[in-house]
């Protein structure tokens, strides 16, 4: 890849990234009072866990997409596919959190899983070392996905 070109693309990835992360977070944020006040599974993820783990995600996910872009072309469907994880993430956010809907944010996320599945999939199927590299990711929205129909459930 034309180093120009590497730059810049690897500009856009992580300003996608950090976008995702901000808009993620705030609309969690402008929620956590509501939240606060639901009933929760007794299994619940300790709230430290969740930061920690989405933080790696994002920086495995950036560390995935230089070191791909770097060494050769990533192919559009994984783009497209990230971005659609990166929309149904920031979605799921905004329903869940600050629109405080829960079935609508079980069935948000229930899409995110599928879709979480179809990336995975595809980046193991064009290089296996970055497969495995961002398996968290839909283990991770396999674990939020439990948790969000519990919390329906539950309320």
């Amino acid at each position: 890849m034309e180093k120009k070109h590497f730059i810049k693309t690897n500009i856009i990835t992580n300003i996608i990234i950090i976008l995702v992360a901000v808009l993620g977070s705030v609309f969690v944020n402008l929620g956590m009072e509501w939240y606060a006040t639901l009933v929760k599974p007794t299994e619940w993820v300790p709230s430290a866990v969740f930061g920690i783990v989405w933080t790696i995600i994002y920086v495995l996910t950036a560390i995935t997409l230089f070191v791909w872009q770097k060494n050769s072309k990533v192919p559009t469907l994984v783009y497209v596919l990230f971005i659609i994880n990166g929309i149904l993430n920031v979605l799921w956010c905004l329903v869940f959190f600050t629109l405080n809907q829960l079935l609508l944010g079980a069935i948000i996320i229930l899409l995110n899983l599928i879709f979480a599945f179809w990336l995975i999939v595809q980046v193991y199927k064009n290089n296996w070392f970055y497969g495995l590299l961002i398996a968290i990711y839909p283990v991770w929205i396999s674990i939020a996905t439990s948790l969000n129909l519990a919390t329906w459930i539950l309320n």
